[in-house]
């Protein structure tokens, strides 16, 4: 492992990178703590607010380019956002269900699984934990 490809990287990708771990880290405490309460409320803004850095910055990341300089990545990003501000109205509605389905949902798809595609050859995460 090293953290050079990392720290050799464009400025938006470091705060991209930083904001996606600190996505991952309040995930893990989040899901360890009781519902509802003012901790799991202060811990879910800071968490959305990573979540939409997350997204916005991507719109300046262009390692992989399908579509000029997009690709489907762009597509989640825009995803993301909009299902931030549909569980964030679900909770301020009391709509508890469809909060807990749209954050499990982001958690998994653009948390999860749009990170496991930061791992493939000649992306920076695959660089930096396999030296590619």
């Amino acid at each position: 492992m090293t953290l050079a490809p990392l720290l050799n990287a464009s400025l938006v990708i470091q705060a991209h990178t930083a904001m996606a771990l600190l996505a991952v880290v309040l995930t893990l405490a989040i899901f360890s703590i009781r519902r509802g309460t003012r901790l799991h409320k202060i811990l879910g803004r800071i968490w959305v607010t990573a979540m939409a850095l997350v997204a916005i910055s991507s719109f300046w990341i262009f390692e992989l380019q399908i579509w000029g300089k997009f690709s489907p990545i762009h597509l989640l990003s825009f995803f993301t956002l909009v299902q931030l501000f549909r569980a964030v109205q679900a909770a301020r509605a009391g709509n508890i269900s469809l909060h807990r389905r749209t954050m499990k949902g982001l958690v998994f798809g653009a948390l999860m699984v749009a990170g496991a595609f930061t791992f493939f050859p000649g992306r920076t995460m695959y660089q930096v934990f396999l030296g590619g």
